[in-house]
């Protein structure tokens, strides 16, 4: 309210009219008031902004308007008062004209800034919804050939080996109890990283010796930093899916992670195939909704790379380190 005040009265300013333009002093008289005026109608609306939400939208943004043409037209009055009772200048608007014309300016710059936060609000919660919807669907596009490779795994081991399959369904378990939750709220650094380690459990005893997993964590890492749900596990996933499983030697997996400068990278690489002899890939809605999820939950300093290069593919992810968030000395996680 207060930049929109002073971008009008330097709009004004700039305006060419006949008169003499305007020196310091009017300038900084008119910033005053423009300033004291929506300073008054700010402090006002945000006193009474519990009562006007509990109102319907159109009724709550007429009686919003209203308090501001009430505040403007006595303020405006009260000045013109003060200015006529010092001296008689002729540049001083009538009564009518004065109070008229600051009242209809207040009006139009409350109603300009309502609808704008007005439509900020309703962006933020469509980015919102989309978010969960795309970690949602991201959930749902796992969860189906994981889980049919999973079972058809442990039926294999049931006769061979009854322990680890045990153990497999255990991870299984625990796996999409965690993966069941996708969609909301937030998880941590330490349980996307526990997450991912359940998987890669249950793929290595898919692909045995064929995989292979080094991770490389920093020494000072926020296990405890708030990330959102399903952005470890899928790229992970993805390695495994598309490079491991296609490459009959297999290879290994490298996982690095480390916490510099207040900026959290994730990197993720393995062999693959190049680009022209590999199979058709995916979309990359993976990809895309992780992206989409970080720059929403970090912000624009949230970045995502991904490509192939000289036998490898990578994924890259930065975001930052909340100031909040507390950072563990040590390998270990919590």
């Amino acid at each position: 309210m207060l930049g929109l005040a002073q971008l009008t009265v330097v709009l004004v300013m700039l305006v060419p009219m006949a008169t003499p333009p305007w020196d310091g002093g009017q300038f900084v008289s008119a910033s005053g008031y423009a300033l004291w005026l929506a300073l008054s109608v700010s402090v006002l609306l945000c006193a009474g902004r519990r009562r006007l939400s509990r109102l319907p939208m159109r009724v709550g943004a007429a009686a919003a308007l209203g308090l501001a043409l009430g505040i403007a037209v006595v303020a405006s009055a009260v000045v013109h008062g003060l200015f006529a009772s010092i001296a008689e200048d002729p540049a001083l608007p009538g009564f009518g004209r004065f109070v008229g014309g600051s009242a209809a300016a207040v009006v139009l710059l409350t109603a300009i800034a309502l609808r704008y936060f007005y439509v900020i609000d309703r962006w933020q919660a469509q980015v919102g919804a989309q978010a969960r919807a795309e970690a949602d669907a991201l959930q749902a596009r796992i969860r189906p050939h994981f889980l049919f490779n999973s079972m058809n795994m442990i039926a294999t081991l049931l006769r061979r080996d009854p322990d680890v399959a045990e153990r497999a369904v255990l991870d299984l378990s625990d796996l999409f109890r965690a993966a069941l939750g996708a969609g909301d709220g937030t998880s941590t650094l330490a349980d996307e990283v526990s997450l991912t380690e359940q998987y890669l459990s249950i793929e290595q005893l898919r692909l045995g010796d064929r995989l292979e997993v080094h991770w490389d964590t920093g020494a000072d890492l926020p296990w405890s930093m708030p990330m959102p749900r399903l952005v470890l596990q899928p790229l992970l996933e993805n390695a495994v899916l598309h490079g491991i499983s296609r490459l009959p030697e297999g290879g290994t997996i490298d996982v690095v992670l480390a916490a510099r400068d207040g900026v959290l990278e994730i990197a993720v690489s393995n062999p693959s195939l190049p680009p022209a002899d590999a199979p058709a890939q995916g979309a990359g809605h993976a990809q895309a909704s992780i992206a989409h999820r970080l720059g929403y939950a970090f912000g624009p300093r949230a970045s995502m790379r991904y490509g192939w290069n000289a036998g490898r593919y990578a994924c890259t992810i930065r975001v930052p380190v909340a100031d909040s968030a507390p950072v563990l000395t040590g390998s270990g996680r919590p």
